[in-house]
């Protein structure tokens, strides 16, 4: 007879709405490039799209529907805002299908 527990096997204190639309948002290659630069190093929108070879309008909309769903912030300074990664679901998810994260020192 099997072993009973106190709680269902599929049963855990993890919101699996918020992981998922997470995982929608990061299902975007560029998407999932800014957040996992983003994790080792805040960046401002030049240097994001500099590194990315992408338009300036390209980077901002993804950076835009990141802010919208909370994964990162913008922080200004100056002129300049610099966006780091805010959520600790994204920085998990991200950590989990990359074992070998850039340094703090190297770029996006």
């Amino acid at each position: 007879m099997a072993e009973t527990t106190s709680k269902p096997p599929f049963e855990t204190d993890i919101d699996y709405d918020r992981e998922s639309e997470i995982l929608k948002v990061l299902g975007h290659p560029i998407r999932l490039k800014i957040v996992a630069g983003l994790i080792s190093q805040a960046c401002n929108v030049k240097k994001i799209w500099e590194c990315l070879s992408l338009p300036q309008a390209t980077v901002s909309q993804h950076l835009a529907l990141l802010k919208n769903k909370n994964i990162i912030v913008g922080r200004r300074e100056g002129v300049e805002v610099y966006y780091q990664v805010v959520s600790p679901e994204a920085i998990r998810i991200i950590s989990a299908l990359f074992n070998n994260l850039p340094s703090k020192n190297s770029q996006l």
